[in-house]
């Protein structure tokens, strides 16, 4: 019989499934290629156009860059009071709470600590409820005026001042919910042309407002001015760190003026040059002063975190995203400035000088 030869079996796998896999690796890989290098060229592009300035500081009449125009704003979009509640300034965190991790505090609780801490600072006895008038100067919606008008007892009574009308607006409403419209009172006023007679106030109290102020001297001249003698002058600000022994980089220039143009301000000075404009009033006793950044520095990026935890505030309006981006960039910007020590947060307090004694003179014939 004829047979035939069996045809050999090939041991080789077929090609079509490496190929096919193969090819998905490849096509994986330029994907990521391709997608890592649009994250980097967005991330380049916001970059760009947010270390541009959008709101640099004015002050004319009208003009939506002034101070006022601003804070109007923030009041209109309702965004920074959902967040930050009713005081626009930064919180208290202490040496224990920034161990445990700053964003297991109430980021609300933090302003309220940072009030009580600068009632401290100045020596004032929230206790004492004593007849007592206040000023705050920069008041915003109210939120410091109406807790010392709570803390300092039915005696006290504080006015706020602010260049917002619809700040004043807000914060005359909260204090009327509140029960202390009788002993608050909100007006629009420049800080630098003050209404009030000479000698009005017991306390003066400047929280986060001379940031804005274009003429830095008669701002402080002024609170100085209206303050009782033998009353109390407390101040907080941030500033810029003194240039004098090491002068500003190239770099330290351009960050502190974006830091002037995003939120309206018209320049910072140093801790030491605010104590200067103090001290050469000749009204005060010795000024005390202090630098809290690792005290208040959590609050840049802890504000940053209470919006991502907690997007209703700013989600359900689209028209508003490019400012909440860029406000949420510029406060990384100022918790790298204040970290690195380009930035400090100055805090300041005096008494003023007890007013001379009048002398009178009697001639006998």
């Amino acid at each position: 019989a004829h047979g035939f030869a069996p045809l050999p079996v090939s041991t080789t796998p077929p090609q079509t499934t490496t190929t096919t896999t193969a090819l998905a690796a490849s096509q994986v890989k330029v994907a990521a290629v391709a997608t890592t290098a649009a994250v980097v060229a967005g991330t380049a592009a916001v970059k760009f156009v947010f270390d541009r300035p959008s709101r640099t500081y004015s002050n004319a009449t009208v003009n939506e860059n002034t101070v006022a125009q601003e804070y109007d704003a923030w009041a209109d979009d309702g965004i920074l009071e959902y967040y930050w509640g009713e005081h626009i300034h930064l919180g208290y965190y202490s040496q224990e709470e920034m161990e445990r991790g700053y964003k297991k505090k109430d980021f609300i609780q933090a302003k309220y600590d940072f009030i009580d801490e600068m009632m401290k600072f100045g020596g004032i006895d929230k206790d004492a409820n004593q007849p007592v008038k206040v000023l705050d100067v920069g008041c915003g919606f109210g939120g410091t005026s109406r807790y010392l008008a709570k803390n300092l007892g039915d005696q006290s009574h504080v006015t706020g001042i602010t260049l917002s009308p619809k700040q004043v607006e807000r914060g005359t409403e909260l204090a009327q919910e509140q029960g202390v419209a009788e002993r608050t009172k909100f007006q629009v006023m420049d800080a630098l042309n003050m209404d009030f007679e000479d000698n009005s106030f017991d306390i003066v109290w400047a929280c986060e407002s001379g940031e804005h102020m274009p003429d830095k001297k008669k701002y402080i001249d002024e609170m100085m001015r209206v303050l009782k003698p033998g009353g109390t002058f407390v101040m907080a600000c941030w500033s810029q760190r003194d240039d004098k022994e090491v002068p500003f980089s190239k770099k330290d220039k351009r960050d502190l003026q974006y830091l002037y143009e995003e939120w309206t301000h018209p320049y910072f000075i140093s801790v030491q040059d605010f104590k200067t404009l103090i001290d050469n009033t000749g009204m005060m006793n010795e000024v005390t002063t202090a630098n809290w950044v690792d005290e208040t520095i959590a609050s840049w990026r802890h504000s940053i975190w209470v919006g991502v935890f907690d997007p209703r505030g700013w989600i359900t309006k689209p028209r508003k995203y490019t400012k909440t981006f860029r406000d949420a960039y510029c406060l990384e910007r100022m918790h790298r400035a204040f970290k690195r020590g380009l930035m400090e947060y100055g805090m300041w307090t005096a008494t003023k000088q007890a007013a001379p004694e009048t002398s009178t003179s009697s001639s006998t014939e």
